[in-house]
């Protein structure tokens, strides 16, 4: 395995990385790739086990147990080491469903000998499928430039030459490898389009054009999530890209080429789920928290909205329970979550997701928006004032607005909010202007930033039930004890 530190020189080798349309020298320095290098090398470390043959991340479950601990795991992992797990065990899946047909034993073959290769190396993989695409009403060999798709350019005996682009590629400048596939079914006559392969990062011929959620300005208060939580997104060309036959999964066979597609949207979208449950635990939270500093908790229009919260976190846990199961095996003895349910989950999470924060921003109201930065309440000239203005009295003792339903299946420990609630409503009113002001940052934030489940701020010391992590968060007590189980 490797550590932070080795995986930090192991990826300084001559990737080709751009940014506002510079070459980067020296990525690792760079203001909007620095957080995202280091975020990557922490997981690193925190995996690390110089006793273990591999990190956990390469894991094939064979049991509904193991699936189970590895859905939970992929919500407290890093973003890097979750794709990692999610791309390889979805090309194992695509490797097994093409198994039982001989003229593909070639193929599952590879990429089992792939997946070892990285496990072995303790290596980071991103998935490449999004193309260019170009005119939507047209199929890949009607493109007015036929590198809309990622496609085959030259067979040679001991390879493929591809050419194209694939966009949208999440922490493509920080991983090692990309596993290209095609976006979508190919037809016949559209075999130079169904290519699936394996290509490091730092190949010839590979560019990666970034961008970032990264805040442009130093200001942790404001941007309470993506200052320290933020990831590249890379546009990456391939320019004449040679691809040696071991690393090549699929080359021109039309029959199998939604077959990956398919598999890494199973596992793509249980990972996903995972970590739509754990935000939606958050929001609930986040809801409940800013009723009371409102004292708008008792009304009858805002408990409705957080029950409706609650009943949404609960369903996307329920459907992702049954996913797991469900779960189908391969024939070779893996397991792979149910199919129905999985999409299900990301169905309804997605699709009710907006309303949620829709129901947040109600709840909150207009101060999500408008609300000073908290530097403004230390000031003399302002301080004052501001901390007079949007402090609020919060008493926790009266009865809660409704009553828990039945704890839900299981919560991760390391679901934070800024602070413990009891702590939060027991707050001077010092204090709890300081919780308003982090609140509304981080309920703007759900929108404008998108939430990282790891790395919320910690606004109060913990009480009862919270324990400091050596991050400097804090690491929350069980879903049961939250207001409605939530």
């Amino acid at each position: 395995m490797l550590t932070g530190a080795e995986y930090l020189g192991s990826i300084q080798d001559g990737r080709r990385l751009y940014f506002d349309g510079e070459l980067i020298a020296d990525p690792l320095s760079h203001p909007m790739f620095a957080t995202n290098y280091r975020n990557a090398a922490e997981g690193y470390d925190r995996a690390y086990d110089k006793d273990a043959e591999a990190g956990p991340y390469y894991v094939i479950p064979q049991t509904v147990d193991e699936l189970r601990d590895l859905m939970h795991a992929l919500a407290d992992w890093d973003d890097l080491a979750a794709v990692t797990s999610q791309g390889l065990t979805a090309l194992l899946t695509a490797g097994a469903r093409m198994s039982s047909q001989p003229e593909y034993a070639k193929y599952s073959s590879r990429m089992r000998a792939y997946h070892q290769y990285c496990k072995e190396n303790d290596l980071r993989c991103v998935q490449a499928i999004t193309d260019a695409k170009g005119d939507r009403r047209l199929p890949p060999s009607k493109q007015d430039d036929p590198d809309m798709y990622t496609r085959i350019v030259e067979r040679r005996p001991d390879g493929v030459v591809v050419n194209g682009a694939k966009l949208h590629i999440t922490a493509a400048a920080v991983a090692h490898e990309m596993i290209v596939m095609p976006t979508k079914m190919m037809k016949p006559g559209e075999e130079d389009w169904a290519i699936a392969c394996a290509i490091p990062m730092n190949a010839q011929g590979v560019s990666i054009v970034n961008t970032t959620y990264a805040p442009r300005a130093d200001n942790p208060d404001y941007y309470p999530i993506s200052s320290h939580a933020n990831s590249t997104e890379g546009f990456i060309i391939l320019d004449n890209v040679f691809v040696p036959n071991e690393r090549v999964f699929l080359a021109g066979e039309v029959e199998h080429s939604a077959t990956f597609a398919h598999a890494l949207g199973l596992w793509e979208r249980l990972g996903g789920t995972m970590h739509m449950a754990e935000c939606a635990d958050t929001l609930v939270g986040f809801a409940q928290l800013i009723a009371e500093a409102n004292g708008a908790s008792a009304i009858s229009h805002i408990k409705d909205k957080i029950a409706e919260m609650v009943i949404y976190a609960t369903l996307i846990r329920g459907c992702l329970e049954a996913a797991v199961t469900h779960a189908g095996r391969t024939p070779e003895g893996w397991m792979h979550p149910n199919e129905l349910y999985t999409n299900a989950a990301k169905h309804y999470g997605g699709a009710e997701f907006n309303i949620m924060i829709r129901h947040l921003h109600d709840i909150a109201g207009g101060g999500v928006l408008t609300v000073t930065a908290a530097a403004s309440s230390s000031t003399r000239q302002t301080g004052r004032f501001t901390r007079r203005t949007v402090s609020a009295p919060i008493r926790r003792e009266a009865a809660p607005p409704m009553n828990s339903p039945a704890p839900m299946n299981r919560c991760s420990s390391s679901c934070a909010t800024s602070g413990p609630p009891s702590k939060i409503a027991t707050s001077s009113s010092g204090n709890s202007s300081r919780t308003i002001f982090t609140l509304s940052a981080l309920v703007a934030g759900v929108s404008s930033e998108g939430l990282s489940m790891q790395t919320l701020p910690a606004a109060m010391a913990p009480t009862k039930g919270w324990k400091s992590r050596p991050d400097g968060k804090f690491q929350g007590p069980k879903m049961s004890t939250w207001p409605f189980g939530s």
